[in-house]
């Protein structure tokens, strides 16, 4: 019998939520803490499976680190330079795209041997573009099943240099090269082939690269230039942002069923891109007001957009459930990248979608969704993919219920989701 919860439909949402630290943030953090000199002291770190997978590869690899007993400070003492391990190594990263991307960039420096594996799903989610661009560099790196994919077994040797990068597939690739190369023996440049996708996402790289005292320029995303021979030094202590994708998904039901919902970890100051979920809510009709380190929406009419959304990939999937309480059509666009995520995001959508009842084309690259006359009940599938969970949640707003399938998912990157979400759930 497969594992499910139950979500009865919902008359009305208020409230206020306290977010979860970034996972986009706590992953990085954690590499740039461990390869720093000094120790650095990191607040609101996120407990999840993607940071414990982190965690237990820097364990590993020899980095010294203690938890507090709820596992949102980690004191951490850093290596003060690539890691460089004597014995041949597994690490086991499950689907952690944002473990086994920079680690394997990081585990490419120093003269190593060592495996990088995961889960099945990981197997399938394609690594060429970053191991071309270690190549270049010198990196001497093998693929041990199928070409393009994990697992994949570094030996080290990248130098730096002139490097060539598509830029079209995963903006982690770029920030993989970014994080490593202040380390390497040479200067490095690199030249981003095609449109980059998701800038906000390297944004966020750089901005936490220079708080471990580390600078990188670039010419408006074409060419990226890092100094080789550098070294990251602590900033001391580091508090990470509230999760600006999952405040996708309260923002969102504020805008449906509200009531008004406040996200606080996150606002106008943000270094997150996906805090321009806000944006695109507003422009459907909701009404948003921002401060500090809060944003706070409220319900409004809402109508339909035709919108690129490359800029915030992960929470534009919120946008597509917001379609469905909109009038007329929604068209999102640009979104390639959804079918290299945890699973093809942009089939699966489409397909749940449609059991609600929606009338959905799914192209190449961007979906439109036209609302149900009816909603239908239905069993959603989330194919282990924490954010269809979160998405599909929405659906009791609708008046009928849903099934969630395997809601444990939602463990990737938030935990405790269904109690925060069940907390501003309201019925009159």
């Amino acid at each position: 019998m497969q594992d499910f919860i139950h979500l009865k439909p919902i008359s009305y949402i208020n409230g206020t939520i306290n977010l979860p630290g970034s996972k986009s943030i706590s992953n990085r953090v954690l590499l740039l803490s461990s390869i720093s000199q000094g120790t650095t002291h990191l607040k609101n770190l996120l407990d999840s499976y993607d940071t414990q997978y982190m965690l237990q590869a820097l364990k590993d690899l020899g980095v010294h680190y203690s938890l507090s007993r709820n596992k949102k400070q980690c004191q951490m003492i850093g290596m003060g330079q690539a890691f460089q391990i004597i014995n041949p190594m597994t690490l086991f990263l499950g689907n952690a795209g944002t473990a086994i991307r920079p680690l394997l960039a990081i585990l490419s420096l120093r003269k190593n041997d060592i495996t990088l594996c995961g889960d099945s799903r990981m197997h399938q989610r394609p690594i060429r573009h970053l191991v071309d661009a270690l190549r270049q560099g010198g990196a001497i790196i093998e693929y041990l099943h199928n070409e393009g994919y994990p697992p994949i077994r570094t030996q080290g040797g990248f130098a730096g240099g002139y490097i060539r990068l598509n830029g079209k597939i995963s903006s982690q690739f770029l920030t993989s090269l970014l994080i490593a190369a202040p380390l390497a023996l040479k200067d490095t440049s690199i030249f981003i082939e095609g449109d980059l996708v998701s800038k906000p996402y390297i944004d966020i790289t750089i901005n936490l690269i220079k708080s471990f005292s580390v600078n990188i320029t670039h010419d408006s995303y074409k060419t990226f230039y890092i100094k080789g021979r550098q070294q990251y030094k602590t900033p001391g202590s580091y508090t990470i942002e509230g999760d600006a994708s999952s405040a996708s998904y309260f923002l969102a039901a504020a805008a449906i069923k509200g009531g008004t919902v406040q996200v606080q970890g996150v606002g106008k100051n943000s270094i997150q891109g996906d805090i321009g979920f806000a944006n695109v809510l507003e422009k459907m009709g909701a009404i948003i007001h921002w401060n500090h380190d809060s944003i706070s929406c409220t319900y409004n009419q809402l109508h339909g957009i035709d919108l690129d959304m490359n800029h915030i990939p992960d929470a534009a999937m919120t946008i597509a459930i917001v379609a469905l309480f909109c009038q007329g059509t929604t068209i999102i666009r640009n979104i390639y990248n959804w079918r290299v995520k945890e699973t093809d995001r942009l089939s699966a959508m489409a397909r749940e979608l449609r059991k609600i009842g929606a009338t959905i084309i799914e192209g190449k690259d961007f979906l439109s969704i036209a609302p149900p006359s009816v909603f239908q009940y239905a069993n959603i599938n989330t194919y282990n993919d924490h954010r269809i969970a979160m998405c599909f949640s929405l659906i009791c707003l609708s008046g009928t219920g849903v099934n969630i399938i395997n809601p444990s998912c939602t463990s990737k990157t938030f935990p405790s989701y269904f109690k925060k979400f069940l907390s501003i759930c309201k019925n009159s």
